[in-house]
């Protein structure tokens, strides 16, 4: 049979897509919470070539491939081996966690990334942490740019490990030339997330400490996964903040939540909140209190530049975070059971945070007089 004729071919070859020839990317922590959603987002991508999928067990993305193992094993090297990039989501931030624990994981498990990567030939590292990291502070801008200075502390729940994980960023590229770093900072991150700031939710009252500025501006999951897939597609580099436009003042949120407030001075609520911490009492330690009274909102500027925009805005994300924790019933950070949630009914959060505070004063007492 003779071959077509050339322009028959050349028009042929005009309207068949040319093959997509995109990255190979690894993700770790990929089989549960986020990691789980962007593994599936990028294996389901026309952009990304193939998706290598890292665990202490296996997910459910079939269109994956999976290796199973510790990411704090050096062998992650091997497994790496010609991926282009890496999304590194293997983080412990569960409230409920041995702090200590919790910290050599985090630390260790990003030191062993970042070094394995470079050794794997990877050209670009995707870090994780929070917005939290630029700190809740009374003079803080709105919004805050993405170079704004990280004057957080490691007072509150995690954030002295996202610190630590900012410093490792922002000295692999010298440690490692040819390693680029891209750090995402979200906003209150839900979507199936569990922490101190969706925790505040659950409370009969909102907490409000007496003179506070809070601001809340919040980021879904779904949002994060999109802004990770810009940086894994080098659509946007350097440190990116992510969440939704624009924020909401807390009599909004308190008008949209149908919850009302409980006001506190600052030195009772901070002073409680750190006896009962420090007894062991509630999984928070005072400094999460910080970001329930001033504002760190962030614009997301370069992610915009790029174009990227939030498919969630402040006020659907709330919803669907009051509808996720809805028969949850938490004080003081604390999650109760539906027997003790009734107990502290109407009270609210704050009463029933001073009165644990009073339990604590009394059982000091009885032991000085022993």
């Amino acid at each position: 049979m003779s071959s077509l004729d050339p322009q028959v071919r050349a028009a042929r070859n005009e309207s068949t897509p040319p093959t997509v020839r995109g990255p190979v990317v690894a993700v770790t922590g990929a089989a549960s919470g986020i990691g789980a959603l962007l593994t599936e987002r990028l294996a389901a991508s026309e952009e990304i070539k193939q998706v290598v999928a890292i665990d202490e067990r296996r997910g459910e993305c079939a269109a994956a491939q999976w290796h199973i193992l510790d990411v704090r094993d050096p062998a992650i090297a091997d497994k790496l081996r010609g991926a282009d990039a890496v999304v590194h989501l293997a983080l412990d931030l569960d409230l409920e966690s041995d702090p200590a624990a919790r910290t050599a994981y985090n630390v260790r498990g990003t030191q062993t990334v970042l070094t394995a990567a470079a050794a794997a030939g990877v050209h670009r590292v995707v870090l994780c942490t929070s917005a939290m990291v630029y700190g809740a502070l009374e003079d803080n801008e709105l919004p805050l740019s993405e170079d704004a200075e990280l004057r957080a502390t490691a007072e509150a729940t995690g954030v002295g490990d996202l610190l630590e994980i900012e410093r490792l960023a922002r000295r692999a590229p010298r440690a490692h030339p040819g390693l680029n770093v891209t750090v995402v900072r979200p906003a209150v991150l839900v979507g199936g997330t569990d922490t101190a700031l969706t925790r505040y939710f659950e409370s009969p009252r909102l907490l409000v400490v007496a003179g506070s500025r809070p601001a809340w501006q919040f980021c879904h999951v779904e949002d994060l996964c999109g802004a990770l897939e810009y940086a894994v597609l080098e659509k946007v580099d350097g440190e990116l903040a992510v969440g939704c436009d624009g924020w909401l003042e807390q009599e909004e949120v308190e008008e949209l939540s149908g919850i009302r407030r409980m006001e506190l001075p600052s030195a009772v609520a901070l002073g409680a909140a750190a006896r009962l911490h420090r007894i062991g009492l509630t999984p928070s330690p005072a400094g999460d209190l910080a970001y329930t009274m001033y504002p760190w909102v962030v614009s997301g500027s370069r992610l915009h530049d790029a174009g990227w925009r939030p498919q969630w805005t402040n006020e659907e994300v709330l919803a669907e975070l009051l509808e996720e924790v809805s028969g949850r019933h938490t004080v003081a950070g604390r999650r109760l059971g539906r027997k003790d949630a009734t107990a502290a009914g109407a009270a609210g959060a704050t009463v029933a945070l001073l009165g644990a505070a009073a339990v604590v004063r009394r059982a000091r007492k009885a032991r000085r007089r022993i």
